[in-house]
């Protein structure tokens, strides 16, 4: 029997990938005030939403990328977000933070 660990990854939306300004990008929802980061599924939900996600096209570059679960939480947790499991129309599914 193996003791394999399945690790669980997430897609989410990267701000000016493989330059020195790389970050993953988050939101401040205006009614509550919580910051978060989005997260999907998939690389193709990731893409959908994106579509209707607030961003600055003139002067960013965006790309949806895999992360590892672990990654994510810890960043998230020390830059004071949280993680929101979206659906491809920017519904929250679930807090996994």
């Amino acid at each position: 029997m193996s003791n394999q660990i399945t690790d669980t990854w997430y897609y989410i939306i990267i701000q000016n990938p493989e330059t020195a300004g790389e970050q993953f990008v988050g939101y401040t929802d205006k009614k509550t005030g919580v910051t978060f980061i989005p997260a999907f599924k998939t690389k193709k939900m990731a893409e959908q939403c994106f579509l209707v996600m607030p961003k600055d096209i003139m002067n960013n570059k965006y790309e949806a990328q895999a992360v590892i679960r672990e990654d994510l939480m810890t960043l998230a947790e020390k830059n004071g977000y949280d993680v929101f499991l979206m659906d491809d129309k920017g519904r929250v599914q679930e807090k996994i933070s």
